[in-house]
């Protein structure tokens, strides 16, 4: 063990966006070329990506999503639920290919075989909810791999830290009640999709286990490293998670026009290195980053090279 694996396969270009729009195949040939520019592509373990079997994507959405998921995007339709998101005959297939790539790299975390995995795929996932497509997200990836976790492996808590500069509203709903999941996200406030506001804390048995910290536009490195050293590292310690994701969203980087922020690729590294350290404190290490947005094709290529040399240290 101590590798890193690297999760990517060319069907996750046919998910064809409409033109000029941000969410497009060309992010994650952006970034797999970094990788191999910088030699770090060579340095990783690349994963075999399978489909997302059904019953594991039902475990967050509703069968009958699926197959209207599925109808839509084969039978020609342009959009799926919402404007917000554009579909192509292809995008079905990417989009239960991107789940099956989180849980390829759970897999492989939970063999030995890594100590932990960056998920290159698309469509992102995190505003996906139990029947509905909205945000650019099909498939809920980083919800499907929780629930994949606690089910397949049995393991009980679960935590997911979500950097994107959006809140991640279907990952919030999805466990919203579920006092085994501790859901931590920093994100722009207010800002699409308009949740995630800090008194959003969960409810019932799950009151507490979510934890939004909103942030104002232009908020830098300084304080997304405050935020986490002071609201994620107590929380999750005192949690003690068997498993560590993180929706790895890089559109809080400075030159990022969807977002405000002002995150560097340096940022993002001590973002990761602060996770990883939960993570080998309360896990054995465990770590499946799973990308989300990030849409300046330099800034993400380079964020996510950042990202990974530390997931490799």
């Amino acid at each position: 063990m101590g590798e890193t694996s690297f999760v990517y396969d060319d069907v996750y270009l046919q998910h064809m966006t409409t033109e000029g729009h941000p969410e497009r195949p060309k992010r994650l040939t952006a970034i797999v070329e970094r990788l191999k520019i910088t030699g770090l592509h060579r340095k990783l373990k690349c994963i075999e990506v399978r489909p997302a079997e059904a019953d594991w994507i039902q475990t967050v959405h509703t069968a009958s999503y699926m197959e209207r998921a599925r109808q839509t995007a084969e039978g020609g339709a342009r959009y799926l639920d919402t404007m917000d998101v554009p579909i192509s005959a292809g995008s079905y297939k990417a989009a239960v290919m991107a789940a099956g790539g989180a849980l390829a790299a759970v897999d492989a975390v939970m063999s030995g075989e890594v100590r932990n995995a960056f998920c290159a795929v698309r469509p992102p996932g995190h505003h996906a909810l139990a029947d509905r497509a909205m945000g650019f997200c099909i498939f809920n990836n980083v919800a499907i791999a929780a629930s994949y976790i606690q089910r397949r492996y049995n393991l009980e808590k679960v935590l997911i830290v979500d950097w994107d500069v959006h809140h991640g509203n279907g990952t919030q709903a999805t466990f919203y009640e579920d006092p085994t999941v501790l859901y931590f996200s920093t994100h722009q406030y207010p800002f699409y999709p308009g949740s995630g506001a800090a008194s959003e804390r969960g409810a019932g048995k799950g009151m507490g286990t979510t934890i939004n910290v909103p942030l104002p536009a232009f908020s830098g490195d300084d304080a997304y490293r405050e935020a986490f050293e002071e609201q994620l590292v107590p929380a999750a310690t005192k949690f003690g998670a068997d498993f560590v994701l993180i929706s790895a969203g890089f559109d809080a980087h400075e030159n990022d026009l969807l977002g405000s922020m002002k995150v560097t690729e340096q940022g993002f590294a001590d973002l990761t290195r602060m996770v990883k350290h939960l993570a080998e404190r309360c896990c054995e290490g465990r770590i499946v980053a799973v990308l989300e947005g990030g849409y300046h094709l330099e800034g993400l290529a380079k964020s996510v090279e950042a990202h990974i040399r530390v997931l490799m240290e």
